[in-house]
């Protein structure tokens, strides 16, 4: 049986660059685009993000129940991580208000700026308090 190995994760969008560029300012890591800018690539600790060129991209409706597929990024203080994530122009869906110490729920939902949902994840019970 051939092997098959884990790649990268690829999202379709309008603006590849910037939106590499969103992943990196959140995660860290370097920024690599083909010279046409069809085909960038996030190199950062955790596996490739990989961001294609699609000129007819358009984001999944969090409202409407689109959710085709999401990324969990783990974080241990979410009150930074959210106020990173509005920085770089994601929005916040579920909850949309700010987070506040001691939430009970152990994830929360955000759209990146090409609207590509993501959530922010507890990596413990004990974590955000």
């Amino acid at each position: 049986m051939a092997k098959v190995s884990f790649g990268n994760i690829a999202f379709d969008c309008k603006e590849p660059v910037e939106l590499a560029r969103f992943y990196a300012g959140l995660l860290g890591g370097e920024v690599d685009a083909d010279p046409e800018g069809d085909w960038v690539s996030l190199h950062w600790d955790g596996p490739d993000l990989a961001f294609q060129h699609a000129p007819d991209h358009r984001p999944p409706s969090w409202q409407d129940g689109e959710l085709q597929a999401h990324i969990d990024f783990l974080v241990e203080d979410i009150q930074s991580a959210h106020a990173r994530v509005v920085e770089l122009g994601g929005r916040a869906l579920d909850p949309t208000s700010d987070p506040k110490p001691g939430e009970e729920r152990g994830f929360r939902v955000y759209a990146d700026p090409a609207g590509h949902l993501f959530c922010l994840c507890r990596p413990s019970p004990d974590a955000w308090r």
